[in-house]
């Protein structure tokens, strides 16, 4: 079969086309604004042209016709016309800086509500400083490629072309000789462009790169003090600054190439219209002020005519952080919007697993057929070793992740078959790792539900054993809690989190590991804290610490993926099989099974 070239629409980041979309998509939205600010150009552009007009006559006043009179009237329409380039000016960079902050406004939203619909696998593939530099730079780079447009356009495009109309007024032949420079010039600056998109696509990602390790070290900063990693992490940022650095300094060198070449090629064309402005003034009775005004506006034009030329350079610099934002905005959303699916509607809250399978990398089974029922109001304790699956199944009742094979159901209703939105209303979560938002404890107990009462809140603070500790606090509930919580202690923060889940009032209660990390006496805390949580709710817990979930009301042992054990405390240590296995070891002597048995 014949091979078609590659054409420039194949590639839907092409500079080409990401050009037009960006223009089509964004700048049209705001084409009234556009229109007004064009015309503030124009009318800069004009002032400046005929400013550069009236100069020459100003030279023939003084030099020509010796008229002290008319040099004051041409001055005065000088000043004038000045002022109203400086008018203009000002008012079409202001409503472009206007457009500007809307559209990185829109950009910024329309992405973040992209990432909030993303699944949980999604951001456990990635690291969260790349999101964060595709919101920043990736946004400001969409705003940065339509100024440069419009101002191509509308400034640098109108000036270039009125300064060339009042020089083609003055003298059309000389007007030739100054452009002799284009030609080469654009020869050159074709060969820069490929280059720099390399670069560029290179700074974005070594920026990316320091954004990790900066956040990495300062969130992970206790232990990177105790392991005495300071010299480590300083020295991994030092390599990432020092790639930007250099990274940086290719892109100046390539980008500014042109300068040079620009500058000898204007010199030569600035050259040719001295010698034959100033042959024509003396040898074909030129008049100076004609000579004088064709230079102001050729001078005057060699800035507008620099910045278009490297237009196609800068615009390429640009798109690459236009591109990164697009492609996360284009992808198609790895949890899909499932809101028109009928609402999870709830009796008694029974929660059954059906042959359910899941697997999050091929070949790599995690769960394998498991089934059991969480009966409604009870307690259903999953234990086990690390890695046999049990915080999956908290992941799938939240469908953070799709079964692969098998179904979950809730009260007769397939949770595939029901919106995320309902099933995850009426469920209230708390692990090990609580995480508390950068806010007051107030607002993080509320984040449980949005317009709160007071009284709810301090309900549920009391619930949670939290009020106490909350009011030996300064500022009460107003107590910013530092970013992650770490302003409070792990029984603390702990507290804080199942006050937040209380005050949800769901009817389903997934608690995974979260007294793990606790002294004895948090731990004690927590739990009558749990306690509270769970009566009346169907639970799922997952534990490590056995004596926390004693008086379970089942007790299923996890291992491989599989269900190997289930009952209740004091059966299964009669069985004396895998969690009568566990038990011992965790307390180290088989002698201590027969007091606590007794009393289970």
């Amino acid at each position: 079969m014949a091979q078609f070239p590659k054409k420039i629409t194949d590639d839907p980041y092409a500079a080409a086309v990401l050009v037009r979309r960006l223009v089509m998509e964004q700048g049209i939205v705001y084409w009234r604004r556009y229109l007004v600010a064009f015309a503030l150009m124009a009318l800069a552009a004009g002032s400046t042209a005929g400013a550069t007009y009236v100069l020459g006559q100003v030279i023939n006043q003084a030099y020509v016709d010796k008229n002290i009179p008319g040099i004051a009237m041409f001055s005065g329409i000088t000043v004038i016309l000045l002022f109203i380039k400086g008018v203009a000016t000002y008012g079409h960079m202001v409503i472009l800086t206007k457009i500007s902050n809307a559209i990185l406004a829109t950009n910024q939203r329309q992405l973040f509500a992209k990432l909030m619909r993303e699944s949980v696998g999604f951001f456990s593939e990635r690291h969260s400083s790349e999101f964060l530099a595709r919101l920043t730079a990736g946004a400001k780079s969409i705003t940065d490629v339509l100024n440069m447009l419009v101002n191509a356009v509308g400034r640098d495009l109108m000036m270039l072309l009125a300064m060339i109309g009042v020089m083609v007024w003055q003298d059309p032949l000389m007007s030739l000789i100054g452009l002799v420079a284009v030609p080469p010039a654009m020869l050159v600056l074709r060969k820069l462009v490929k280059r720099i998109k390399g670069l560029a696509y290179n700074q974005f990602t070594g920026t990316a790169d320091i954004m990790e390790t900066m956040q990495e070290s300062l969130q992970g900063i206790r232990t990177v003090k105790a392991f005495t990693l300071e010299e480590t992490m300083q020295k991994r940022i030092d390599e990432n600054i020092a790639i930007v650095e250099r990274n940086a300094n290719k892109m100046a060198r390539v980008a500014n190439r042109s300068n040079p070449l620009m500058e000898m090629l204007g010199g030569f064309a600035v050259a040719g219209c001295l010698m034959y402005g100033g042959y024509a003034v003396v040898a074909l009775n030129a008049t100076p002020g004609a000579f004088f005004s064709f230079m102001t506006a050729f001078l005057m034009a060699t800035e507008p005519a620099k910045r278009l030329a490297r237009l196609n350079i800068d615009l390429n610099s640009q798109l690459v952080g236009a591109r990164m934002l697009l492609e996360v905005v284009d992808s198609p959303a790895s949890e899909h919007s499932d809101d028109d699916k009928p609402a999870l509607k709830l009796s008694d809250a029974r929660i059954e697993l059906r042959d359910v399978s899941f697997s999050y990398r091929a070949n790599e089974t995690v769960l394998n057929r498991m089934s059991f029922t969480a009966e409604p109001g009870k307690v259903t304790a999953l234990v086990g070793p690390s890695g046999g699956g049990k915080s999956t199944v908290l992941g799938l009742l939240l469908r953070f992740y799709e079964v692969t094979q098998g179904d979950i159901v809730i009260d007769g209703q397939s949770i595939n078959a029901v919106s995320r939105k309902s099933l995850r209303a009426q469920t209230a979560y708390v692990g090990q790792d609580v995480y508390l938002f950068r806010d007051t404890i107030r607002n993080n107990i509320a984040f449980g539900k949005p317009g709160a009462s007071e009284d709810e809140i301090i309900d549920a603070a009391k619930a949670a054993c939290a009020h106490d500790f909350i009011m030996g606090f300064p500022l009460g509930y107003d107590t910013p809690v530092g970013e992650h919580g770490t302003q409070l202690s792990g029984g603390q923060r702990q507290r804080i989190a199942v006050a937040r889940a209380l005050i949800k009032n769901a009817p389903i209660i997934l608690l995974d590991e979260a007294t793990a990390a606790l002294d004895s006496e948090s731990e004690r805390q927590v739990q009558e804290a749990i306690e509270h949580l769970c009566q009346n709710r169907t639970t799922i817990v997952i534990a490590h610490r056995l004596h926390t979930i004693m008086h379970a009301d089942a007790i299923l042992v996890v291992e491989g993926g599989e269900i190997v054990e289930q009952g209740r405390h004091d059966e299964l240590l009669r069985r004396s099989g895998r969690y009568a296995s566990f038990f011992r070891l965790q307390h180290h002597d088989a002698g201590a099974l027969a007091p606590i048995s007794a009393t289970a």
